[in-house]
């Protein structure tokens, strides 16, 4: 039999804009629930080093960071949860939310930040290697790879935008592009294109990776199904996913507007949705930033907007 329970503050996620809204939730009497979702401390405990996030000097690993997050908030009174929402009730007041083992909980406000999720090639090597040469954000790992020799798949914007970055600061940069052309706008085109440091490799695919302990190059394949397929390997250090992004948003998206991407419509660059009571933080609502720092303020905005809207309704 499924269990029933009230919270006056749901918070389903709990990666830096997750764990910063309980926090901040917690500090104000609100005692709130946190659902941690698939992953719990969201994407940086993909990261092996967190060196851009204030407070940490000497940088700090990912899943450490994600730790301290998650003690600060229990420290508040937050109940931090293993587990997943399946399915949204936004119709009234107090909102219904079931979890992946059938429990309901009603909440007088819901907070989202269940993050976006990287698109990946789908390679095995991929995870292998994630953390050791691989990333999906340049602005996150960049650092580590300076004067050294990369490689950016995409040819969008995204990859474009990441490719310019990482010049600034390796050696080389390789856009691996699929198709023969670029899908950036002209300006981002003409940016990597004028890049003596940016080379773009059209027409290939990767199709593995190689290296001792990380990565060391890249198996690609240049007309890859064509008579004139050339097939060699590409020495880098670092290989950098750039082929967008999934919002985790698919369970809310009969209840709040969504972009044509998934990611959740905010009302005036605050964290309010359309339904009242309901906030969205963080990278499932963040289409252009997606830095750690970034989601902890919009959590910290949401949990704060969340205190205004409860006391407002006398709740």
């Amino acid at each position: 039999m499924a269990n029933r329970e009230h919270t006056r503050c749901l918070i389903i996620g709990s990666g830096p804009a997750g764990y910063t809204a309980a926090i901040y939730a917690g500090r104000a009497n609100l005692h709130p629930t946190v659902y941690c979702g698939l992953q719990s401390g969201g994407q940086l405990t993909q990261t092996t080093m967190v060196d851009n996030f204030p407070g940490y000097p000497q940088g700090v690993d990912g899943n450490q960071m994600m730790q301290d997050l998650r003690s600060q908030a229990e420290r508040f009174d937050a109940d931090v949860r293993d587990g997943i929402i399946v399915r949204a009730d936004f119709s009234k007041a107090p909102y219904l939310l079931t979890t992946d083992r059938g429990d309901e909980i009603e909440a007088d406000t819901v907070i989202i930040a269940t993050g976006a999720s990287a698109k990946y090639l789908g390679l095995d090597d991929e995870k292998k290697y994630n953390g050791l040469g691989v990333s999906a954000c340049a602005t996150c790992d960049g650092f580590f790879y300076r004067k050294k020799t990369v490689a950016v798949v995409g040819g969008g914007d995204t990859a474009c935008e990441e490719a310019d970055y990482l010049s600034h600061l390796c050696n080389k940069v390789y856009m691996i592009v699929r198709k023969p052309y670029l899908r950036a706008s002209e300006a981002m085109k003409r940016r990597v294109e004028n890049n003596a440091k940016i080379e773009i490799l059209y027409e290939h695919n990767t199709v593995g990776l190689y290296g001792e302990g990380g990565v060391e190059g890249a198996h690609v394949v240049k007309r890859k199904g064509e008579p004139d397929e050339q097939r060699y390997d590409l020495p880098i250090d670092g290989f950098f996913l750039a082929i967008g992004h999934k919002p985790n948003t698919d369970v809310f998206r009969e209840w709040l507007d969504l972009d044509e991407a998934g990611y959740i419509q905010t009302v005036n660059g605050t964290p309010r949705t359309k339904i009242p009571g309901v906030f969205a933080a963080g990278d499932c609502a963040d289409p252009v930033y997606r830095q750690a720092i970034v989601a902890a303020g919009s959590g910290c905005m949401a949990a704060l907007e969340a205190e205004r809207y409860l006391s407002a309704e006398g709740k």
